[in-house]
């Protein structure tokens, strides 16, 4: 297949359902790892197509939604300096922080703005030397290599007034954490496609193996999800346990070592809190001593106070799969796009903003919530 409407075919997806369904002889849950397939699984009701032997949980794969809110309320509490411009993705400015969001500072007069990638912060930088700018980066191992890249041209450049508050996360220590943790119920994954374009394959590998279970490596279309849906299946039935790509036109073994290169230089790997995971040991990234002239946090001497969710949001199950956001009893009343309580209801990658745009907002049955 060349085009993309190819991959959103119905006369492609529904023999892969009715193999998934010839297949299939256990009930078997299976969680999707990214938010942007959480999205496509919702849209097209690719859930509600499967077997009812096939339970689909949604994981913490949304970096906006796994950001902590300290780091959140660090954000805000720098954006009300003068003379400073805090810069970030869109959907950033719309978490909730402990007390409000970055759009709300802006309201009261901090300069918040919305950039497409930090090398445009760093490019505002340029133009306003007399300002300081700091980017606020978020995300998995799929956009760190771009913020690496600002800070290693802020470096060549010498930019003295660029800095960033780096919130990059990775992807392996949070599905360590949820198979490691007592009320585990995935028994495969299907894993991001775009962070492998970046890291590969092989660090998965250890995680097959400790813990005996398929992870497939998927795209983002309706029948890439089926076809990884598809060999997960096969993997459990056979009783085997082993990393496949689905989506090799993309992602290579070794993923893009020029960019892992980089990302090496410019981060070290430190332990972080994440928003429903606690703390998770080497599972972010952060600015190394080579490159500290440019950390945020370091230069402006931030220091970050403990911070909880509202006790109504169950933001945290959601996001270890453990509750469909339609079972939580704030999901479209007391939680909605335009009043968020948590950060799955604001992000772009957010399962309750997926579920919630997608019109379902009739609670899911007990049998469904198990």
């Amino acid at each position: 297949m060349k085009f993309l409407d190819e991959f959103r075919d119905a006369a492609v997806v529904r023999p892969l359902v009715e193999q998934i369904r010839e297949t299939i002889t256990h009930p078997w849950t299976i969680m999707e790892v990214c938010g942007g397939q959480t999205h496509t699984i919702v849209r097209y009701g690719l859930d509600e197509l499967l077997p009812r032997e096939v339970t689909l949980v949604h994981g913490p794969g949304c970096p906006v939604c796994v950001t902590p809110i300290e780091m959140i309320d660090l954000a805000i509490e720098l954006s009300k300096r003068a003379g400073l411009i805090l810069c970030s993705f869109g959907d950033m400015l719309r978490v909730p922080g402990s007390t409000y969001d970055l759009f709300d500072a802006r309201a009261v007069g901090a300069d918040v703005r919305v950039v497409y990638s930090p090398l445009d912060a760093l490019d505002l930088a340029r133009r306003e030397p007399s300002r300081e700018v700091v980017f606020f980066a978020v995300g998995f191992e799929t956009t760190a290599p771009t913020t690496a890249m600002a800070v290693h041209q802020a470096a060549r450049l010498k930019i003295p007034n660029f800095s960033v508050i780096v919130a990059h996360v990775r992807v392996p220590p949070a599905i360590e954490a949820i198979l490691s943790s007592d009320d585990n119920r995935v028994q495969g994954f299907l894993a991001a496609g775009h962070v492998c374009t970046v890291m590969g394959i092989d660090e998965y590998r250890p995680l097959v193996e400790k813990f005996k279970v398929p992870i497939i490596v998927t795209g983002f279309e309706p029948v890439d999800l089926l076809q990884g849906v598809a060999m997960c299946v096969a993997q459990l039935e056979q009783g085997r346990a082993e990393v496949e790509n689905q989506y090799a036109r993309a992602v290579r073994n070794e993923g893009n070592i020029i960019a892992r290169d980089l990302m090496a230089e410019v981060f070290a790997l430190v332990d972080r809190r994440w928003r429903g995971l606690d703390t998770l040991p080497k599972s972010a990234m952060a600015l190394s001593d080579r490159y500290a002239a440019y950390d945020a946090i370091r230069r402006f001497g931030l220091t970050q106070a403990p911070a909880n969710e509202p006790i109504e949001c169950r933001a945290g199950e959601v996001l270890r799969g453990l509750l469909k956001p339609t079972q939580c009893p704030a999901f479209g009343s007391s939680c909605t796009p335009d009043h968020p309580l948590g950060a799955p209801m604001v992000s772009a990658e957010g399962a309750c903003a997926a579920y919630f745009c997608a019109g379902r907002l009739a609670a899911v049955s007990a049998t469904e919530a198990k």
